[in-house]
């Protein structure tokens, strides 16, 4: 007899499909709204944990000279919003900080409300190798906190060092 208790495990949501398209290495260049300069340049990856539940992406950010920024993130999905909720954790604060992705074909939004960090960002993906937008302060936010970038990005191929 069956042990009626016994549940089979469910597989990973069929929308995390979308963000299949990050997955790899990328090389990020950018700077700060109003310089011409690029004043920041850094990496980030991203792979499937075991199971297929949640992307994790790892940053590295060189940010203007100001900070170094070494930070790991756990995107997955919530079928009642059809968003991506996600955790950051980061060298940067001792808590961890939620943000929620929402994607709508070549469009990415990413928005983070979290005591001072208070700011979205609105990209766009040019085929499945190259990505562009910018971070900007949700109005009423903190601009001292929460600053206004430009950043793109690509996909390392081959022997392209990330």
């Amino acid at each position: 007899m069956e042990n009626e208790n016994q549940t089979t495990p469910l597989g990973p949501d069929p929308a995390l499909a979308v963000l299949d398209r990050f997955v790899g290495d990328w090389v990020m260049e950018g700077s700060l709204v109003g310089s011409d300069e690029v004043n920041i340049k850094g990496r980030a990856s991203y792979r499937w944990l075991p199971g297929g539940f949640f992307l994790e992406q790892h940053v590295q950010i060189d940010f203007a000279g100001m900070a170094q920024i070494d930070s790991c993130e756990l995107v997955g999905y919530d079928p009642a919003t059809g968003t991506y909720p996600s955790q950051v954790y980061s060298n940067m604060s001792p808590q961890s900080l939620p943000y929620t992705w929402k994607i709508d074909g070549d469009e990415v939004t990413i928005t983070v409300v979290h005591g001072p960090m208070d700011a979205t960002f609105t990209g766009r993906f040019s085929g499945d190798d190259v990505f562009g937008g910018g971070w900007r302060p949700n109005p009423g936010a903190d601009e001292q906190v929460n600053i206004s970038y430009d950043v793109s990005g690509h996909r390392v191929r081959g022997g392209e060092a990330a």
